[in-house]
């Protein structure tokens, strides 16, 4: 995958760049990943007072309203004064929000972080309207650990792609890629990849537990493991194939189970998990398209 990084990652104690205080944020839909954005937005001193959210569903307006941030049901009141335009709604009810909205988008950003809804649905969707950015952001994002793939058509100028990685990149990490096929990819690897994770460590607790650990102790020693191969991973000169060999002794305990590990191909399975999971992120995009046009 060819891609460039402009931005660091919020996360890693570096800070994003800043967005101008004069700059108005509009999110349409309050939910999960749309409230992880804006705590990271405010972490990084953007102010509430730059941040409006359309939310059509009122139990959602206690929690938004505790950011400090303005709510409001009315999408057309959110957008009327925004420089960026965050769409975070279900992709099923894409159509149903946009299609009101279409024509009265003059020369704002849009950022799309509905999952396999293309550029070019949203753009018939908004009459041909073209200032738009892709992102696959992915659940770690609500702990500003996320890692977010971007594209945008050559139509998206350049201060407008920055402005697009600025307010990803306080959620975590972000990358870009060069052909939108490839957030298809990213969904494989980062969009659905802490499930992998969180299904070996469910498989580890389980594995510790049938060797006579308690839960308790399993799930913290599988937690601790994983959260400290993560850093170490993040951190080394070394690529993640060698530090795996750096801990792999000769005819050791390590040696054992990753014998069994390839006796099994899990390696292979792995390979064949992504690649279903990217057909399918691409099966839903066709799916998307075919019914926004009926």
């Amino acid at each position: 995958m060819t891609a460039t990084m402009p931005l660091q990652s919020a996360a890693n104690g570096s800070s994003a760049p800043h967005i101008s205080a004069n700059c108005k944020i509009a999110f349409i839909g309050g939910g999960n990943m749309a409230q992880a954005l804006i705590g990271g937005l405010l972490a990084q001193r953007i102010s509430p007072n730059q941040i409006t959210v359309a939310e059509p569903v009122q139990a959602l307006h206690a929690a938004l309203t505790q950011l400090g941030v303005q709510v409001t049901s009315n999408n057309e009141q959110a957008i009327a004064s925004a420089d960026v335009v965050i769409l975070a709604v279900k992709p099923q009810v894409m159509a149903q929000v946009l299609t009101p909205l279409c024509g009265q988008f003059k020369n704002q950003l849009i950022i799309s972080i509905a999952a396999g809804v293309t550029i070019s649905t949203l753009s018939r969707l908004l009459g041909g309207y073209a200032n738009i950015v892709r992102a696959m952001p992915n659940t770690p994002a609500l702990i500003q650990a996320g890692a977010t793939g971007l594209y945008a058509q050559a139509e998206v100028d350049m201060a407008a792609r920055e402005l697009a990685g600025q307010v990803l990149s306080s959620a975590g990490l972000v990358l870009w890629v060069e052909q939108e096929r490839l957030l298809d990819a990213v969904t494989a690897v980062s969009g659905s990849g802490p499930a992998y994770f969180f299904y070996l460590m469910q498989a580890m607790i389980e594995a510790g537990e049938a060797q006579g650990l308690t839960k308790a102790q399993a799930s913290a020693l599988t937690l601790q493991t994983a959260l400290g191969a993560a850093k170490m991973a993040s951190t080394s000169e070394h690529t993640p194939a060698q530090l795996r060999k750096n801990v792999t002794s000769p005819n050791g305990t390590t040696q054992a189970a990753i014998e069994t590990l390839d006796a099994a191909q899990v390696n292979a399975h792995i390979v064949d998990a992504l690649h279903a999971a990217a057909t399918r992120s691409a099966e839903l995009a066709v799916a998307l398209d075919q019914s926004s046009t009926t």
